[in-house]
Parts: C-alpha cells; structure tokens; sequence
C-alpha cells in the first residue's frame, strides 16, 4: 500500500519521466556520441531503450485520458508534448552530439590525410652570421659569455 492508496503503484513509472528532464539531453548528447565514434548495432539500439521508459511512460500520460480527446486544445497538448520532450530533449541532442561528433572526426582526418600528402619541412641549418646578429649587443660589439652552441638532436 503506498501514499494509502493499493493501486497507486504505477506513480512511481513517474520517476524517470522526472528525472528524464534535466539529465536526459546530456544522456541522450552523450549516445549521439557513443553512436558516431562506435559503428554496429549496438550503440543505435541502446540509443533507442535508454529513453523508452521515461518517454513512453510520459506519452501515456499525456494521450490516454480518453475524455480529454474531445477537448479541441488536446490536439495542441500532444502536438507540443512531442515538440518539446521527444524531440527537444530526447532527439534534438542525440542529433547535435552525433552530428559534431562526425565533423570533428571528418576535420581531424583531413587535417591528417593533408600532412601525409604534404612532406615535412626539414629545419635550416643556422649560419654564423645569424648567430652573431643574435650575440649582438645594443653598442654593436658581441654580448660576453659562451659562443653559440651546437644543436644535437636526440
């Protein structure tokens, strides 16, 4: 028996909806992700149950009270139901993280398949003069101190 009531049990399917709100669209930002790094079927199906329940479960709420169906502003009800919680908190970030997700990874591997095109420059040999242009000091003469010293590369 809950809130001394015996059938009230299905108030607790309420719980996900709830929660859904504010931590569904960095849960479902985060599958977008998951779905565009990881290829197969498994990403997209879990995409798909992870916000089964709490959308459902609102879904329900929203078009089963039958008497309410003659209302003419019930058809407003749903249509702005499915705009904002299906689609602006459930699919709307799922698209934007899979969809940065592949450009990034697009930009990344062009900007890697343009280096292995491109040979690398190979670094200049430093002369003397430059070196001595560098020593130099304000009254023209060499600074004092150690001469220029060889590079080695490790």
């Amino acid at each position: 028996m809950m809130f001394g009531y015996s059938d009230e049990w299905w108030a607790l399917l309420f719980v996900p909806v709830v929660l859904w709100v504010p931590f569904g669209p960095f849960v479902m930002g985060g599958m977008g992700v998951w779905c565009a790094r990881r290829p197969g079927w498994w990403p997209r199906v879990w995409s798909v149950l992870l916000p089964l329940v709490p959308v459902a479960v609102s879904a329900v709420a929203v078009i089963l009270p039958v008497d309410s169906w003659d209302d003419p502003r019930h058809g407003e009800d749903v249509l702005g139901y499915f705009l904002v919680y299906v689609l602006g908190i459930t699919v709307l970030p799922w698209l934007l993280g899979y969809g940065i997700t592949r450009v990034v990874r697009a930009v990344r591997a062009r900007r890697e398949r343009g280096r292995e095109l491109r040979p690398e420059p190979e670094p200049e040999p430093e002369s003397d003069s430059d070196s001595e242009s560098e020593s130099e000091s304000a009254d023209g003469g060499p600074e004092p101190g150690p001469g220029p010293q060889s590079r080695t590369e490790s």
